[in-house]
């Protein structure tokens, strides 16, 4: 039996059969463990009374029971723990060959990608990205150049003409006639407006004429 439950799995069982099979065992074992804990417990009980009883042999043979029992119960814990330890190598080894199997799977990829992309491909690849990337920027300088060959400027030629512009627009500003500032406004004190002229009187002369031309018109 111990061979048997403890020997080779075959091929065609897979590690999760095999963890199943070995915790089915296991629970057979802890059940027969608790069985016989029950019957050494017994003894001891049936041992107490005959030992009361002043039957001397009858307890004895309780005794020797009990020990056959405890020696059981030994080996099934034994068991157990060579049973505990298949289960644990054998969740490493399962742990162990997910991994190789994932490994070889990325390897596998890995190796597919670098076939089909070609280190020489790559080379090639960047000389014609860094090629475009520097006709594209001579293309840009020559939009952005301005039109017509570039003059050579001499700076201090600029400054003196600068001079020059800045004295005669003095000299302008200087020439200008001065503008009279415009007449202060009179103040008049609140509450007092000023007094208009009162209408000139016709003199004896002027009514005399008017009269006259009046007949002359009629």
């Amino acid at each position: 039996m111990f061979t048997r439950l403890f020997g080779k799995p075959k091929q065609e069982t897979n590690a999760l059969e095999t963890l199943d099979k070995l915790n089915e065992t296991l629970e057979m074992l802890e059940k027969k463990e608790n069985v016989l804990l029950k019957k050494a417990a017994s003894e001891v009980e049936k041992a107490k009374e005959f030992t009361r009883a002043k039957n001397k042999r009858a307890a004895i043979q309780c005794l020797k029971r009990k020990k056959l029992y405890e020696q059981q119960i030994e080996q099934l814990g034994n068991f157990q723990l060579r049973i505990h330890d298949q289960m644990i190598m054998l969740e490493g080894a399962k742990a162990t060959t997910e991994t190789v199997d994932a490994l070889r799977t990325g390897a596998s990829a890995m190796k597919a990608m670098q076939k089909a992309t070609n280190i020489d491909d790559v080379d090639k690849t960047m000389d014609e990205i860094n090629e475009q990337t520097e006709n594209m920027k001579q293309i840009q300088e020559a939009l952005s150049a301005p039109i017509g060959a570039a003059a050579d400027f001499d700076e201090d030629e600029l400054e003196a003409e600068l001079e020059e512009l800045e004295g005669a627009e003095l000299e302008e500003q200087l020439l200008q006639p001065a503008t009279t500032a415009p007449a202060a406004p009179v103040h008049v004190p609140a509450g007092r407006q000023p007094t208009r002229p009162a209408p000139r009187k016709n003199t004896a002369e002027e009514d005399e004429l008017a009269a006259l031309q009046a007949e002359m018109a009629l």
